[in-house]
């Protein structure tokens, strides 16, 4: 409805009340709010299911201390909410029914949330963006060979262009770009960056299949739990060049550190993940760090402080 914005300031003015607003970013986005509910407005950031939130659409109740029949329950629902993902209009549904409905939530996104909202001329390339960047979920890109890449299909879209799009996908809260730690912002920027979906299993449904494993979508689903309690998260890289999935600073408190591995069982790969998170850990002062896998679980000391090894 146009011009909801002065009748809602005058209610709040006139009466005494509260006003509860919602809507789709599609139509609400918070910097696109007319000037008269600036600073007298919170907003609040809705996202498809955390798995904490599908527990409670099941009915399952999580308590503190979990028995081996209670633990073999979440173990099930996890594998459940891992092929449905986060949105609630899918949850329950057949797998065809599934990915017709996330490929339709796409074609929504980049038509009625961008092509329409932006008056974008070549719908084509945003397209085409759309799907590399599902394809390389949990994957680093930069501005350079995104423009090369939508190049080689003959689209003429600038570096301009294709840095909007990405704002746009953000702002759509459809693919979410992740920088470098860095002190320096001009570094942080011109360093490659990685990209999430809203939703793994999304992901999934519009990829085609060639390049998303199951150690990305597991990185997805630790990306959406932590986008849940804060907007700043970066990704880390040692001063030896190790690097690390995430960090998030944290005013006047620790940072987090967390790294993602499906499995450690492999001496190797042990061995990689520790001395990353370590590293990490012992350059920005942090105490414990945490590596999330599929299923294991252990806490194992280091000289930098506590890892903490958790199942996803």
């Amino acid at each position: 409805m146009p011009g909801w914005e002065p009748f809602i300031d005058r209610l709040l003015r006139a009466e005494k009340c509260e006003v509860y607003l919602t809507g789709s970013s599609a139509r609400m986005l918070s910097k696109e709010i007319g000037t008269q509910m600036r600073g007298r407005a919170l907003s609040w950031e809705i996202f498809p299911f955390s798995f904490r939130e599908f527990l409670d659409y099941k009915k399952i109740g999580i308590e503190s201390a979990l028995s081996t029949k209670k633990r073999l329950l979440l173990q099930k629902a996890f594998q459940e909410y891992w092929e449905s993902g986060g949105f609630p209009e899918v949850a329950g549904l057949n797998r065809n029914l599934r990915i017709m409905i996330h490929q339709e939530y796409l074609h929504a996104i980049l038509f009625r949330d961008l092509v329409e909202r932006h008056d974008i001329a070549h719908p084509k390339a945003l397209t085409d963006l759309a799907h590399w960047l599902v394809d390389n979920t949990a994957s680093l890109y930069s501005i350079n060979n995104l423009t090369g890449y939508l190049k080689s299909f003959g689209h003429k879209a600038p570096k301009s262009s294709v840095s909007d799009y990405l704002q746009w996908f953000e702002d759509a809260y459809f693919l979410f770009t992740v920088r470098l730690f860095d002190p320096s912002l001009s570094r942080s920027n011109a360093n490659p960056k990685k990209v999430y979906c809203i939703d793994h299993s999304m992901v999934s449904s519009i990829s085609s299949g060639i390049l998303v494993n199951s150690g990305h979508l597991l990185e997805n689903i630790v990306f959406t739990a932590l986008r849940r309690l804060y907007t700043e998260i970066y990704y880390y890289r040692t001063k030896t060049g190790k690097e690390v999935d995430f960090i998030v600073p944290m005013r006047g408190r620790s940072r987090i550190l967390v790294q993602v591995c499906e499995s450690m069982i492999e001496p190797q790969t042990r061995k990689r993940e520790l001395t990353s998170i370590s590293e990490a850990m012992a350059e920005n002062g942090v105490k414990t760090g945490i590596i999330v896998t599929r299923k294991e679980e252990e806490k194992i000391e280091t000289t930098s402080g506590i890892i903490d090894v958790v199942p996803i």
